[in-house]
């Protein structure tokens, strides 16, 4: 159901998404919840390695990631698409310019700090520093920003990636962000449209 949903507060007090509900055990936050899951179902080594340094690099990745890649590469959706969506208004060219800008440095840095010449970012496989990753760098892909496009290490490392999660699963995984223009198409309830309008342009501030 909603997020903001009473329903909602009884999984995560912060109403929001992703959230994880396992028994009568409630967990928020994305980062937490694939560690909780790793640990959990005992997943293979090389997904959170025991490795203590494999280990470190995994989470200071993570650490990382939610100031930089995060803070910039979801927002290509929601300037071309879902603001737009809810506002009835496009947002003005200047704004996406200024987030790609951001999100170029940012990938600069992932490039040389933690890609460098590894095949994946703690070394010869994948983690979860990886699929955090890709998560959000195929956002901008599915409304029409090709951050792929002229950085080949960059585009040979989400080719690895794919082959590693298999490419049926990975496309399976972003079906609904590479069709997230779709979205232009259907019909938002007025309230709602009302309602979401302010909180969306306020996260653009």
């Amino acid at each position: 159901g909603p997020s903001n949903s009473e329903g909602a507060g009884k999984v995560s007090l912060l109403k929001k998404v992703p959230a994880l509900k396992d028994g009568d055990f409630t967990l928020a936050e994305c980062t937490a919840i694939l560690l909780y899951l790793s640990r959990k179902y005992n997943t293979p080594d090389h997904w959170y390695p025991s490795d203590i340094r494999k280990r470190a690099q995994v989470d200071e990745y993570l650490s990382w990631h939610h100031a930089n890649i995060r803070a910039n590469a979801p927002k290509t959706m929601w300037i071309k698409v879902l603001i737009p969506l809810f506002t009835g208004q496009p947002l003005p060219s200047e704004k996406l310019q200024e987030v790609m800008e951001g999100l170029s440095t940012s990938l600069k840095q992932f490039e040389e700090r933690f890609l460098q010449d590894k095949a994946f970012i703690v070394g010869s496989e994948i983690s979860l520093a990886d699929l955090v990753a890709i998560v959000e760098l195929m956002q901008p892909v599915g409304v029409g920003c090709d951050i792929f496009e002229d950085r080949p290490r960059l585009m040979e490392w989400r080719r690895r990636v794919e082959d590693a999660v298999g490419k049926e699963l990975f496309f399976q995984a972003h079906e609904m962000i590479l069709n997230i223009k779709e979205l232009s198409n259907i019909q938002i309830d007025p309230q709602l449209k009302e309602h979401l309008a302010p909180v969306l342009m306020k996260m653009l501030k």
